[in-house]
């Protein structure tokens, strides 16, 4: 079996990250253009007391737009993958959740959100879609070097210097 090499592995890396960098930075953006919707899809889970619903609607599109941000420069790479998939078990959770409670909520995940029809959720396809995403994350947990990042900047080694003598 032939091994991909590290430059290989290194692309589809920078692949990952700018995908999962994307889709944090879309979601983060759209919730952010209406925080009042956003407000309206986190109390629709009806999980928080009413005075945390506000804190977190207010919170997350923000996360969000920070978890996209670092890895979109590829700063802090592992650490910002471990966040990302501790919010995507979250959402994953709090999706399940709605559904084994029979809730008919759209999730609000990326834009939207709120009481929709009963045959208008969408749970399993949710649910997949964060599960496809926490793989970016967990790829990324894994084997956080990627290509074009600040992470290989800022840890590159120094380049040893020669004096005159031939000591180093």
């Amino acid at each position: 079996m032939v091994r991909p090499s590290a430059r290989v592995l290194d692309g589809i890396g920078t692949l990952v990250r700018l995908g999962l960098a994307a889709v944090w930075l879309i979601s983060g953006a759209i919730k952010v253009s209406d925080l009042i919707q956003t407000y309206v899809a986190v109390q629709a889970y009806d999980l928080l007391p009413a005075g945390v619903v506000s804190v977190v609607a207010g919170a997350v599109p923000f996360v969000e737009l920070v978890l996209g941000l670092l890895l979109l420069v590829g700063l802090g790479t592992r650490l910002t993958a471990a966040v990302s998939a501790l919010v995507l078990l979250a959402f994953i959770g709090a999706v399940a959740q709605s559904w084994a409670r029979g809730l008919t909520i759209d999730c609000g995940c990326f834009g939207g959100g709120g009481q929709v029809a009963a045959g208008e959720t969408r749970y399993p396809q949710e649910i997949a879609r964060d599960i496809g995403f926490l793989a970016l994350a967990a790829w990324l947990l894994i084997r956080p070097r990627t290509l074009l990042a600040l992470d290989g900047w800022l840890m590159a080694r120094p380049v040893e210097t020669v004096d005159t003598h031939g000591r180093t």
